[in-house]
């Protein structure tokens, strides 16, 4: 039998890293370009999880006989395994994974005898020494005669000759099956299973248009395997979703903190129950270690507008002005123009300068969105653009004070039969503050900003907060939000008062 050859090289005393440092196998092994997978079909979720069927064409005896697949998953949850092949039944399978490597080769050869290769690099005179392996525990120990020695840098290249590949160790990850069949004969074997490792995400580029409102959208989706496997010529579905499993418990049920509105349409897509389906047309090869990029998305002069926005907590007094958040806002709708369900991933977005070269502005996460959401992604901080929230007047008021602003109407048979103003609940103090909100804009145009004020729902009792003045009116989001649409002229201010009258 040939011997194989494993190279080492500096610092091998100081971890079996160095090991990989160079490996020649004169042992015919299997060639790293071929592969023994069958028909490849690959279905991938967005929870780096996969699963994989492949169909192969076997010869398979009568009775008892043991088969392997290599090339599989090396990230495979063999407890997954489904096994098919006419006239055969499974009766025990074993999966591999103790892959050749040279770290492995090594503790392998642990009180075996091997060849040490030493190369004097001033003449090139090679000399050979028999060693026996006795640890590989933080660096290589070996015997040579009555010495011990520790493989170590000391300026000598030196390289390990192995007399055999390890019955245990494998070139690839391997399946291996105990079948039982009533006939002899080739035929086809279908094996199916999940595995870690192979993962997708939706990577999205808008292209923003601002004389116009609109951006031109292409998306992506980026494969990545890191699987320890290439999986050649593979039919490739991808699913939109978070399928629950035992590790993610009842599922990652992310919140969508850039989705304004979520869609009430149906895209024009396959589904598989709750989920969407986005094939990929043409079989592809989704080698290991690889990230690989799919279009699945092109569109054009989707309307969008810019938003500037800023939140404000409760009793904010900003001690300086704070830049508003710039974001891009658009609809996911089929009458907008962009027309599909969104799977979650980064928006990248894009704007041309005045030499028409597009450059980056800003990006964003979104989640799994459906068709006809609103989206609003922030970008950044606006340069320009400034609002400063300050306590301008914080009093105590009295009971009778707090009544006044009181409205409790009774309604009878879809009627209003009396207006009471009567305080209804328990005792308690009562406030009255007046928000001041001032918003610079140093732009040569005017803007808009959505001003909120946040923090205005407390606990149940305090629910009945009242806006005895806004300075412009404001909409009420929910009962802890109010917003406000300020605009503020091209290089100028505007100063705007909020008195509300709270239970704190």
């Amino acid at each position: 039998m040939k011997a194989i050859k494993l190279g080492l090289v500096s610092s091998l005393a100081l971890g079996m890293s160095a090991l990989a440092a160079g490996t020649a196998l004169s042992q015919s092994l299997p060639d790293p370009d071929e592969t023994a997978q069958g028909d490849v079909s690959v279905t991938i979720y967005n929870n780096n999880r996969a699963l994989v069927q492949d169909v192969r064409q076997l010869d398979i005896r009568r009775g008892r006989s043991r088969v392997e697949f290599p090339d599989v998953s090396a990230s495979i949850q063999p407890q997954t395994l489904s096994f098919y092949a006419p006239n055969t039944s499974i009766i025990e399978q074993n999966f591999d994974f103790d892959l050749l490597t040279p770290g492995k080769m090594m503790e392998k050869a642990i009180g075996q005898t091997v060849t040490l290769l030493r190369t004097n690099p001033a003449t090139g005179r090679e000399t050979r020494e028999r060693a026996k392996v006795l640890s590989t525990a933080g660096g290589v120990v070996v015997q040579i005669g009555d010495r011990i020695e520790v493989l170590r840098d000391d300026g000598l290249p030196v390289r390990v000759i192995f007399d055999r590949v390890p019955p245990n160790l494998r070139a690839r990850p391997t399946l291996s099956v105990n079948l039982e069949s009533s006939r002899a004969g080739t035929r086809p074997v279908s094996i199916r299973y999940l595995t870690g490792g192979l993962g997708w995400s939706a990577d999205y580029v808008a292209l923003y248009n601002e004389a116009n409102d609109s951006i031109d959208m292409q998306g992506w989706v980026t494969l990545t395997n890191n699987t320890g496997t290439t999986f050649n010529q593979a039919k490739t579905l991808l699913v939109a979703g978070d399928p629950n499993n035992r590790n993610n418990g009842r599922g990652r049920g992310r919140g969508n903190r850039n989705l304004i509105a979520p869609g009430t349409e149906t895209a024009g897509r396959e589904r598989l129950g709750d989920f969407y389906l986005y094939p990929i047309t043409a079989r592809t090869t989704i080698a290991n270690a690889q990230t690989k990029q799919v279009s699945f998305l092109d569109v054009q002069s989707v309307p969008a507008r810019k938003v500037y926005e800023r939140t404000v907590g409760w009793l904010t007094n900003d001690s300086n002005p704070v830049n508003v958040s710039s974001a891009i806002s658009f609809s996911t709708s089929r009458d907008q123009g962009l027309g599909d369900a969104l799977p979650a991933g980064t928006v990248r977005f894009y704007q041309k300068d005045r030499q028409g070269t597009p450059q980056f502005i800003g990006e964003n996460g979104i989640g799994h969105t459906p068709m006809g959401s609103e989206l609003s992604l922030k970008t950044g901080d606006a340069f320009d653009i400034f609002v400063q929230a300050e306590v301008e007047k914080r009093e105590t008021i009295t009971r009778s004070q707090w009544e006044q602003s009181a409205r409790f109407r009774v309604i009878e048979d879809g009627e209003v039969t009396r207006q009471v103003e009567v305080e209804r609940r328990r005792n308690t103090d009562f406030y009255r503050t007046t928000m001041r909100y001032t918003l610079t804009n140093a732009k040569s145009s005017p803007i808009e900003v959505d001003l909120t004020q946040s923090g205005l729902s407390r606990y149940y009792w305090s629910n009945d907060y009242r806006i005895v003045s806004e300075g412009i009116e404001g909409e009420q989001i929910n009962y802890d939000r109010r917003k406000w649409i300020v605009p503020v002229p091209a290089n100028g201010k505007r100063v705007i008062r909020v008195t509300y009258e709270t239970r704190y």
